[in-house]
């Protein structure tokens, strides 16, 4: 007896859940849309928090910047779980073979005095920064409403405690397999007075009430800061003698740069949103005034620490971010310093 086999395709009843169907029509949809939208609850709460009865468990209202659809913003990086992994997997395996080398050659120990002092006192303490934006990030990720806005920030919080633990790796094997570099970077950032600014900074965005608020706060701080360790002084320590930190510095600068992408691509949807984004823009604009001279004023106390050890410029390198980061907010249509 013969048998012939034969391929038969059998289409599907439909490509994709009904409430992607709803929205954009009964065609494939890609994981991430499959894994973000239109995933948060938004009815059939059982009870209102105790501890703020105006709102209910998720609110668009926990915060003053809004959009009419929160699915209308997507995350440019289209990450959802697995390609999130995926991504950060690498730059973290990546990250290990960079310590591992400046280890097994000393490296770290060989740069200048200067530059392992500025590693030590003042690069080293910026786990604690990092640590204060996974706090603030978790509470957004809590509060933001929408799950593409939701995740994003999710995602953010584990790349700041993804830094921070860069950092401490950094100091561990600066230390030469001890934490002694971080028990004294931790004493450097209650007392260090060079610090003292971005300290504030992170304490008092941490009990700011608006999570958009604490986003924004943050990342005016860190479109200088990142700049300024990760770039300027990356060019300076190939300068300087001290390429080990221009291999470590890489690594922070390519997720900065990741990192940006979601970010912009939020505060774009607020300024473009059909109903929310006159006041949007209003909110935006208080942010900026509010936040952006203490961010300033606190990395600019770094930039001065940073030249009195090795005078790379940081002060100038500050400067020129500060000018940079105005004109994009103006592009945008936001007022700073009184223009538009």
């Amino acid at each position: 007896m013969e048998y012939e086999l034969r391929q038969q395709v059998i289409e599907p009843r439909r490509h994709t859940f009904q409430h992607l169907i709803d929205r954009y029509g009964d065609k494939p949809a890609s994981r991430y849309e499959e894994g973000s939208i239109d995933v948060q609850p938004t009815e059939n709460f059982h009870y209102r928090p105790l501890w703020d009865p105006e709102h209910e468990l998720y609110d668009e209202t926990y915060s003053a910047l809004r959009l009419d659809d929160p699915y209308t913003y997507r995350d440019p990086r289209q990450y959802y779980y697995a390609t999130y992994v995926t991504a950060r997997a690498g730059l973290h395996d990546a990250f290990g073979k960079t310590v591992d080398y400046l280890g097994q050659r000393d490296l770290l120990s060989r740069m200048p005095q200067e530059w392992q002092k500025l590693l030590g006192d003042l690069v080293l303490p910026l786990r604690h920064y990092e640590s204060g934006g996974q706090l603030l990030s978790v509470n957004g990720a809590r509060f933001a409403y929408g799950t593409t806005v939701e995740q994003c920030l999710t995602y953010a919080a584990f790349d700041r405690i993804g830094n921070a633990q860069m950092l401490s790796r950094v100091g561990i094997t600066l230390g030469e397999g001890t934490a002694e570099l971080l028990v004294s970077a931790k004493k450097s950032w209650i007392e260090n007075p060079a610090l003292q600014g971005l300290r504030r900074l992170i304490e008092e965005l941490l009990v700011e009430q608006d999570w958009a608020v604490q986003t924004i706060g943050l990342d005016l701080a860190d479109r200088m800061l990142y700049p300024l360790l990760y770039q300027h002084l990356d060019e300076a320590a190939l300068l300087g003698g001290a390429g080990a930190y221009s291999l470590v510095g890489q690594h922070f600068g390519t997720w900065f740069t990741d990192h940006r992408r979601w970010l912009d691509a939020l505060i774009t949807a607020w300024l473009n949103d059909p109903v929310h984004a006159d006041n949007n823009r209003r909110e935006l604009d208080a942010i900026v005034a509010r936040w952006l001279p203490q961010a300033q004023a606190a990395v600019a106390d770094l930039a001065d620490a940073v030249d009195a050890l090795v005078d790379a410029g940081a002060k100038d390198a500050v400067a020129r971010s500060t000018a940079e980061l105005t004109a994009t907010l103006t592009g945008a249509g936001l007022t700073v310093g009184g223009k538009a």
